[in-house]
């Protein structure tokens, strides 16, 4: 699911970055169901401003990295719960993912020129 709009992206503070590796063979599996078990309730959250989802093949792996869009960390809160800095790890997660991500990153948007 794309930003909502450049206003959306404007007023955004902190960009939450998830990563996660799978193989080839079950990337767009993945794909799929990270869009509707994850994406769409990010999404949905209230505070969120936006996510994208990115896709990158490299040999028979395949990253997805994940940055959703938030106003402040007390918006990120109402998805990730108290520590913003846990993922939140999908039911399926282990089945898929070569290892579960231990750390998601909050980051302070400081520059910003989407068009």
């Amino acid at each position: 699911m794309p930003i909502n709009s450049a206003a959306s992206l404007q007023m955004a503070r902190v960009a939450r970055i998830w990563q996660g590796r799978t193989t080839a063979a079950r990337a767009d599996e993945y794909e799929r169901y990270l869009y509707q078990n994850g994406i769409k309730k990010i999404a949905a959250t209230a505070g969120n401003l936006g996510v994208q989802v990115m896709r990158h093949a490299k040999g028979d792996l395949v990253e997805f990295i994940t940055i959703s869009y938030w106003a402040s960390r007390e918006d990120i809160k109402n998805y990730a719960g108290e520590d913003i800095e846990k993922p939140r790890h999908l039911e399926r997660d282990g089945e898929f993912l070569l290892e579960l991500p231990q750390a998601v990153k909050n980051c302070d948007l400081t520059a910003n020129d989407w068009k």
